[in-house]
């Protein structure tokens, strides 16, 4: 509302609709409405979009607007991307399952960087309320006018106040967020203690559409577009003289801001100046709040009457060497994944010519490093990983001189595509700035990152390393059947580990044709280990991709599960990579992408052919392993998406994305009615695909048993284990 209300009041104005607003935030409100929210620890925000929803319910409106905004505008010209954070844009997934709002709850997917696309995003959705092609095209230039007004109004605002300030010789305070910090409740009314001050206030308005202001140089990938915003703002205000300072409001629990946090404090420190940074939530007391505010307000002020807190001659951002032509002959040092996908990593490496070494699976070091090297806000994951890297640079088993370090980067909503920033910061902060990093791009969105001397051959590779996770996959399906079905204790361990080797071996000599036969025998070997009179009862595993896999992140979930005689039907990675085939033909159809230079049927043709190979390929896979007496075989990634279709918008691609609630309906239609969904404490995409969709998921599948838990390094072991216990007294 606080961002793109005019184009949307006017757009359905000049159809003819009625447009009504929710009334302001209030506490009582907002705590009336809490028996619905479905996740503790997500943003305040988040939580008291409950309230106003159930308050227009109530209001005798026919419809609610919630749009999936994917992308908003993209004001930045360097920034890489212009998402929207995951609970912005797929928060109505959650309204509808945890709510009964008794009234339709639209929600359109919108591509607010585009606007061809936008046009035919809106006309569709117009189309279905009655509105014809002519009107609709009239209210959306209408539209459009109305917001390009409104942004320039508002910059304009804060170019006035900016301008009185100056010649009254008072302070500015820049007070940046996202647009609902705006709400005063949300705020706290903290702009309006400011200003009691005698102290003048501007948002991050102040940098709209400005091409000709600096983006702001961080290790980040721009990628958000509100995050964007506000570094391109803090850039601003760090080259300002001492009377302009800069301030920032965010939420507790907000994801993509705690990866800039330490971005920010770095680039207004290399200009003279700090970082104040104030954490709001759904508080009543916030008195503490504003007497730090006015300490910082007075503090301020004394430092711009005596000429410090600003200097606009700037130090130079402190990163990691890029990989150049001349390392190509180095070491690569890559994070563990899972037990199954690791052992094939260096194969993988070599068919590219690249030396890769795979670190030790995370433990205990692990996390302390990483608290100490990166904030203890982020996601689990990265805390883990940035502890393996910075471990293993200062454990002196490797010339330092003669090596990279690697990471994986998605290039999505999720946060993952900021993991490469954290690493870098980490390695500078520790002294390894010599050392480069190499992003590797896993989806079709590619990476961001200096790496001129990094080329994959992918064209001639991409066969064996998609034949290796299939091959990984079909290893870990008979290895856990296996587990809970033996007749000899540590056989299962031992056919893992033989069968991986020679698979590695197998894609590293560059004889990929033969994997199928030593699948075969392998599903050989562990039908003779499996004893076919055990029943065990299976527990499926979905979640998070590094978590599920990641023994140490989970606790070891899998070997309790395993030693208590449960089958764990373990989670598999193809499938992550599968679903780009499914999400390369919608967000066309969605209006999320749009593909110059080629006709509107190339993209779906070209898909389908490479789908048509793939599937190929499974059924091959599928064949070979079929003798194994649990044999479980490859699905069609197309059938589980059509089956999260029912749970969440096909918009929904961060993280696990739909993936996630199509794996589990997968399994409930497979017979598998226990399932544990693990995600990292405070994951913004699984409060929308895992924790905020239960409740669809038990309304369509009510003898579910399901259970969510969260990790991060603090989380205690007896809680994790209580649940757990609790969980499988359940299974049947």
């Amino acid at each position: 509302m606080y961002e793109n209300y005019p184009f949307w009041h006017r757009l359905l104005a000049d159809c003819g609709f009625e447009v009504v607003l929710s009334g302001e935030s209030t506490m009582p409100h907002y705590e009336s409405q809490l028996c619905t929210v479905m996740s503790d620890n997500i943003c305040f925000p988040a939580k008291l979009v409950h309230s106003h929803v159930a308050e227009l319910s109530k209001a005798g409106v026919e419809r609610i607007l919630m749009p999936y905004v994917v992308y908003e505008r993209n004001d930045c010209p360097s920034a890489t991307n212009s998402y929207n954070c995951p609970i912005v844009s797929g928060y109505s997934d959650v309204i509808r399952s945890a709510m009964d709002t008794q009234v339709p709850v639209d929600s359109p997917v919108i591509n607010f960087s585009n606007e061809r696309l936008l046009e035919r995003q809106i006309a569709e959705y117009l189309h279905g309320l009655g509105i014809d092609k002519q009107t609709a095209h009239r209210a959306f230039l209408s539209a459009i006018k109305a917001q390009r007004e409104y942004e320039a109004a508002i910059k304009q605002t804060a170019i006035d106040i900016l301008n009185e300030s100056r010649r009254q010789g008072r302070l500015t305070i820049v007070l940046a967020g996202r647009p609902y910090h705006a709400d005063p409740l949300i705020q706290h009314r903290l702009s309006d203690t400011i200003a009691a001050m005698g102290v003048d206030v501007i948002s991050e308005d102040i940098v709209r559409n400005a091409p000709e202001l600096a983006d702001g140089e961080t290790n980040s990938v721009r990628q958000w577009a509100y995050v964007n915003r506000i570094i391109k703002a803090a850039q601003w205000a760090a080259e300002q003289d001492g009377h302009v300072q800069f301030v920032e409001l965010t939420s507790f629990g907000c994801g993509p801001d705690a990866f800039i946090q330490d971005e920010v404090r770095s680039l207004l420190n290399r200009y003279g100046k700090t970082l104040t940074l104030l954490k709001i939530d759904d508080v009543t007391n916030v008195g503490s709040l504003k007497l730090r505010v006015r300490s910082l307000i007075e503090s301020l002020q004394m430092q711009a009457s005596t000429g410090v807190g600003g200097d606009q001659r700037s130090s130079a951002l402190q990163t990691t060497r890029a990989f150049t032509k001349n390392d190509r002959r180095k070491k690569i040092l890559a994070p563990h994944i899972s037990e199954f996908i690791t052992p094939l990593l260096p194969a993988f490496g070599a068919l590219a010519d690249y030396d890769v070494e795979v670190l030790p699976p995370s433990d205990a070091e692990s996390a302390a490093i990483g608290l100490q090297y990166a904030n203890n806000e982020v996601c689990y994951p990265a805390t883990l990983i940035v502890g393996d890297i910075i471990k293993a640079l200062q454990s002196g088993r490797y010339d330092t001189q003669r090596i990279a370090v690697a990471m994986s980067q998605t290039g999505g909503q999720c946060r993952a595509t900021n993991y490469a920033g954290l690493i870098k910061r980490a390695m500078v902060q520790a002294g390894f700035s010599h050392v480069p990093l190499i992003t590797l791009g896993v989806t079709t969105n590619g990476t961001d990152n200096e790496q001129e001397g990094f080329d994959v051959p992918w064209l001639r590779i991409a066969p064996a390393v998609f034949d290796g996770l299939l091959y990984a996959d079909s290893i870990a399906k008979m290895y856990y059947a296996a587990e809970a079905h033996h007749s000899q204790e540590g056989m299962a361990v031992q056919l893992r580990d033989k069968f991986l080797h020679q698979g590695a071996e197998c894609i590293r000599k560059g004889k990929r044709k033969e994997l199928l036969w030593i699948l075969g025998n392998a599903a050989s070997e562990f039908n003779i280990i499996s004893n076919g009179d055990q029943q065990p009862v299976s527990v499926g595993i979905v979640g998070e991709i590094f978590l599920k896999f990641n023994h140490f992140a989970h606790q070891h979930i899998t070997s309790t599960l395993i030693s208590r005689g449960f089958e764990v039907v373990p989670p598999l990675i193809t499938p992550f990579f599968l679903q780009e085939f499914v999400n390369a033909v919608r967000n066309q159809q969605l209006g999320l992408t749009d593909i110059k230079g080629m006709k509107g049927l190339a993209v779906p043709l070209i898909v389908k052919l490479l789908y048509r190979l793939a599937s190929r390929r499974i059924r091959q896979f599928n064949a070979a392993t079929s003798h194994y007496r649990y044999f479980r075989p490859f699905t069609d990634i197309r059938d589980t998406a059509r089956k999260a279709d029912n749970i969440v918008s096909p918009a929904a691609q961060f993280g696990e994305g739909w993936l996630l609630p199509g794996d589990i309906m997968e399994m409930v239609d497979g017979g598998i009615k226990n399932i544990i969904s693990l995600q990292p404490f405070g994951c913004i995409a699984n409060h929308i695909v895992a924790k905020g969709i239960e409740k669809a998921l038990l309304r369509q599948h009510p003898n579910l048993n399901l259970l969510t838990l969260d990790f991060d390094s603090g989380v205690s072991a007896v809680n994790i284990t209580n649940r757990l216990l609790l969980f499988l007294d359940g299974a049947a």
